[in-house]
C-alpha cells in the first residue's frame, strides 16, 4: 500500500471541474451515440444492416477491449496515481477521431460499387477506432471518483452530480445536434446546390463544433481531479480480471442486469430520429416546441432521479431502489407504444403531447436512477472486493459500466437496424422519404409504417428489457448495513498501514 497520506476528500473546485469534463465527456459520446447513426442513415444513406453489422463487430471488440483497458488503468501506478494520466491526454486524441467519423462520402445506388464499400469501410473503421480511443477515457473518468475520497456520501454524491452532468451535457447535443446541422445545411443549399450534399455538410461542422466544446470540457477533469484513496499493488493479468469481475458477486448480478436491460438504449437512438420526423417532417417544420417538451421530459426527469436516487439509498435498501425505479421506467416505456395505436396521427395535438410527456418523463426517471444505481453499486463492489481480497479494482469494474454502456448501444443498434431493414426504413427508401417530404408530403400520413416502427422501438423492446433486468437483482448480496462496515473498515485499514509505513521509513532512517 502506499504510504502517502491525503486529504479524505475532494475540494468544490476540484469536483465542478470535474462535473464539467463529465458534462463534456458525454457531449461527445452523444455526438456519437446519437448523431452519427442519424447521420449514417438519413445524410449519407448508408443500409441499416450495414450499419448494425459493424456496430456488432465493434460492441464484440469492446467485449475485449473495456476489461483490456480497466486492466491497463489498475496497473498503472504514476505519481498522479492511476486515472488521471489518462484524463490528461485523452481528449485531444477523442477530438480527431470523433471528426474523421463525419468526413465520409454518401452511400448512393447510383455510384459504383467500390465507392459504396469505401463509405461503409470507412464508417466502420473510424467508428471502431473511436469507441477504442473513447474507452481511454472513459474508464479512468468514472474509476477515478471512488478514488477522489473516501466518503461514502460524498462518493455518492459526486457519482449522481455526475449523471446530472452528463445527462446536461448529452441533452444539449441530443437535442440540438440534428436540427442545428439541419438549419446551417439550408444555409448552405445556395452555395452547394444540392440539398444532400448541403445537409452533410451543415452536419460535419456541426459535429466538429460539439466536439471541440465536448473535449475542452472534458480536459478539465484531467487538469484538476485528484486521487486520494490509496493504491493497492495488484497485478494481475487480464484473465485474471476476467474471472476477478465474474467472482464479484455483487458486480456479476450488476452487469448482467445492466446488459440484460440493452434495449433502453434505443429511446436515445430512435427518439431523436423519431422527433424530427414525425414533429419536424424531417425538417422540413419547426419541432422545437415538442423538442422542448418531450426531449425535456426526458431529461429533466433524469436530472431529478439522479439527485434524488442517493437520497433514497439513504433512507431505504439500495436494491429495492434499483428495482422499484426499474419497473417504473417499464411501465412508462410500455404505454408509449399503446398511445401511438390510440392516436397514431394525433400526437402533435395538446392533449397528446401532455401525455407524451408525462410517459416520457417516467421513461426518464427510471433511467436516471438507474444510471446513478449502477455506478453507486458498481463503487460498492470495488469495495467488497478490497475488503475481502485486498485488491481495488477500480479500473477493472468501471470498465464494466462502460463495457455495458457500449455493449447496450451495440445490441440497440442491431435491433434498429434489423427492424428498420424488415420496414424497408434504409438506404435509398430513406433518401426518397426525405425528398418527398421536401416536396410536401406528411411523414405521419404518407409513411405511417416508418412512424409505427419508431415509436415501436422506443417503447416495447425497452419495457421488456427493464423487466427482465430485475430478475438478477431480486437476490443482490449486499445491504446497506454491509456497505457500511465494509467502508468503515476498509478506512481504518488504510489508517493502520499509512502509519506503520510511516514508522518503518522512520526506523529505516535512523
Amino acid at each position: 500500500m502506499s504510504t502517502k497520506i491525503y486529504k479524505n476528500t475532494y475540494t468544490k473546485k476540484e469536483r465542478n471541474m470535474y462535473l464539467l469534463g463529465m458534462a463534456g465527456q458525454n457531449m461527445v459520446y452523444n455526438i456519437i451515440g446519437t448523431g452519427l447513426y442519424f447521420y449514417y442513415q438519413s445524410v449519407i444513406f448508408i443500409p441499416a444492416i450495414a450499419i448494425s453489422v459493424f456496430m456488432a463487430v465493434a460492441r464484440v471488440w469492446d467485449a475485449i477491449n473495456d476489461p483490456m483497458m480497466g486492466t491497463i488503468v489498475d496497473r498503472t501506478h504514476t505519481k498522479w496515481g492511476k486515472c488521471k494520466p489518462y484524463l490528461l491526454f485523452c481528449p485531444a486524441v477523442v477530438l480527431a477521431v470523433t471528426i474523421l467519423c463525419f468526413i465520409n462520402g454518401r452511400y448512393s445506388e447510383n455510384a459504383t460499387t467500390l465507392h459504396n464499400v469505401l463509405v461503409i469501410g470507412w464508417a466502420a473503421v473510424s467508428y471502431i477506432l473511436w469507441g477504442m480511443c473513447y474507452t481511454v477515457g472513459d474508464i479512468p473518468l468514472w474509476g477515478i471518483t471512488s478514488l477522489m475520497t473516501e466518503k461514502e456520501k460524498d462518493r455518492s454524491n459526486i457519482l449522481a452530480l455526475a449523471r446530472i452532468a452528463g445527462g446536461i451535457g448529452a441533452g444539449i447535443v441530443l437535442l440540438s445536434i440534428i436540427q442545428v446541422s439541419q438549419g446551417v445545411g439550408k444555409s448552405l443549399l445556395p452555395k452547394v446546390g444540392d440539398e444532400s450534399a448541403a445537409n452533410q455538410y451543415g452536419f460535419i461542422i456541426v459535429a466538429a463544433i460539439f466536439a471541440l466544446i465536448g473535449c475542452s470540457l472534458f480536459q478539465l477533469a484531467g487538469i484538476f481531479a485528484k486521487e486520494r484513496v490509496a493504491q493497492t499493488e495488484q497485478q494481475n493479468s487480464i484473465k485474471d480480471n476476467f474471472k476477478l469481475m465474474w467472482s464479484n458477486e455483487p458486480f456479476r448480478k450488476v452487469l448482467i442486469s445492466s446488459v440484460i436491460r440493452s434495449p433502453i438504449m434505443l429511446l436515445m437512438g430512435v427518439a431523436m430520429t423519431l422527433l424530427n420526423y414525425y414533429f419536424g417532417n424531417y425538417g422540413q417544420k419547426d419541432y422545437t416546441l415538442y423538442l422542448i417538451v418531450l426531449g425535456g421530459a426526458i431529461f429533466i426527469a433524469q436530472f431529478a432521479m439522479s439527485a434524488v436516487a442517493p437520497k433514497l439509498c439513504e433512507k431505504f435498501e439500495k436494491r429495492a431502489v434499483y428495482n422499484v425505479s426499474t419497473a417504473v421506467g417499464a411501465v412508462a416505456f410500455a404505454l408509449i407504444f399503446v398511445v401511438y395505436l390510440i392516436a397514431p396521427r394525433d400526437l402533435d395535438k395538446p392533449l397528446w403531447v401532455v401525455v407524451n410527456f408525462i410517459l416520457f418523463a417516467g421513461a426518464g426517471a427510471g433511467m436516471g436512477a438507474l444510471n446513478v444505481m449502477q455506478s453507486i453499486l458498481i463503487a460498492d463492489a470495488v469495495d467488497y472486493e478490497e475488503y475481502n481480497n485486498n485488491i481495488r479494482p477500480d479500473g477493472v469494474f468501471f470498465s464494466g459500466q462502460s463495457f455495458a454502456t457500449k455493449l447496450s448501444s451495440g445490441i440497440a443498434s442491431i435491433i434498429q437496424g434489423i427492424a428498420f431493414a424488415v420496414i424497408g426504413f434504409s438506404d435509398s427508401n430513406v433518401e426518397a422519404c426525405n425528398a418527398a417530404l421536401a416536396a410536401g408530403a406528411s411523414f405521419k400520413d404518407d409513411f405511417p409504417k416508418y412512424a409505427m416502427i419508431m415509436f415501436f422501438l422506443c417503447s416495447i423492446p425497452p419495457a421488456i428489457g427493464l423487466l427482465l433486468s430485475i430478475i438478477p437483482m431480486k437476490k443482490y448480496p449486499l445491504t446497506n448495513e454491509d456497505n457500511r462496515r465494509i467502508l468503515a473498515a476498509l478506512v481504518e485499514r488504510r489508517e493502520k498501514a499509512a502509519v506503520a509505513g510511516v514508522t518503518e521509513t522512520a526506523e529505516e532512517s535512523n
